[in-house]
C-alpha cells in the first residue's frame, strides 16, 4: 500500500516537472547545456565520474536502474525535452557498470529514453580523414 502511494506521488510530481521544463525552458538553453556536456567537460572527467558510479554496491546501481524504471511515468515519454536531456547524460554511461541483473531493465530504459551507445564512454568520432 505504501509503496503505490510512493509510486502514485512521484509519478505526479515529476509529471509536474516535466510539464514546466517542457512550458518554460527554451529548446535552445537545453541543447546548450547537452552541448556543454559534449564538448566542453573533458573526457577524463566523464571517465571519473562513470568509474566513481561504478564503485557503488551492485544492489544499489540496481535499485537506482528500477527506480528510473518505476517511478518515472510514462507520459514523460512524450516529452522531447526530458528524454533529449536523459539521453545525453546517461549515453557516457559504460555497459560495465550496469548490474548483470538488471542488463534487461537498461536496454528497456535506454529503449524508452533513446540513448545511444557509446563504445567505452567516448564521443564517437566523424570518419577518419587519413
Amino acid at each position: 500500500m505504501q509503496r503505490s502511494r510512493i509510486v502514485g506521488l512521484s509519478h505526479r510530481l515529476i509529471a509536474w516537472e516535466v510539464k514546466a521544463v517542457n512550458a518554460y525552458v527554451p529548446r535552445r538553453l537545453l541543447l546548450f547545456c547537452v552541448n556543454v556536456l559534449d564538448r566542453r567537460v573533458p573526457p577524463k572527467v566523464k571517465t571519473s565520474v562513470t568509474d566513481g558510479i561504478g564503485w557503488l554496491p551492485e544492489d544499489i546501481r540496481a535499485s537506482i536502474l528500477r527506480v528510473a524504471d518505476e517511478y518515472v511515468p510514462q507520459d514523460v515519454d512524450n516529452s522531447w525535452k526530458f528524454c533529449s536531456v536523459v539521453a545525453g547524460i546517461c549515453k557516457y554511461i559504460p555497459e560495465k557498470i550496469i548490474p548483470m541483473c538488471s542488463f534487461e531493465r537498461w536496454e528497456k530504459i535506454r529503449a524508452r529514453y533513446h540513448i545511444p551507445t557509446l563504445i567505452d564512454g567516448t564521443q564517437p568520432r566523424g570518419p577518419s580523414l587519413n
